[in-house]
């Protein structure tokens, strides 16, 4: 794969003890990844790259999601049909103002 044209960072809520505690893992935020990558696939959209990482320290609005390098942050992202949402807004070059953490 080449450089990512687009970064979707998925919070996992691992913090620096290494263990998940936060909303988003309770929230089951990794669970979303894989329908992620499947929906980029369907889509062809192999320029984007799709990560889980440590505590975005957002636990208020998790699940959350980052677009980058756009700089998009999304929250409460529970459901497939939110994930779409925002998929559809990247691959018009827009963030998805419904789900945008202000």
């Amino acid at each position: 794969m080449d450089k990512p044209k687009h970064h979707i960072l998925v919070c996992a809520s691992f913090r620096a003890q290494g263990t998940p505690q936060g909303i988003c893992h309770k929230k089951e935020s990794l669970s979303l990844i894989p329908y992620i990558e499947s929906e980029l696939s369907d889509r062809g959209m192999s320029d984007v790259a799709v990560s889980a990482t440590g505590c975005l320290n957002l636990c208020e609005k998790g699940p959350v999601l980052v677009v980058y390098p756009e700089n998009f942050w999304y929250g409460e992202i529970d459901s497939e049909e939110k994930i779409d949402e925002i998929l559809d807004a990247l691959e018009e070059g827009e963030a998805c103002e419904d789900h945008l953490i202000n």
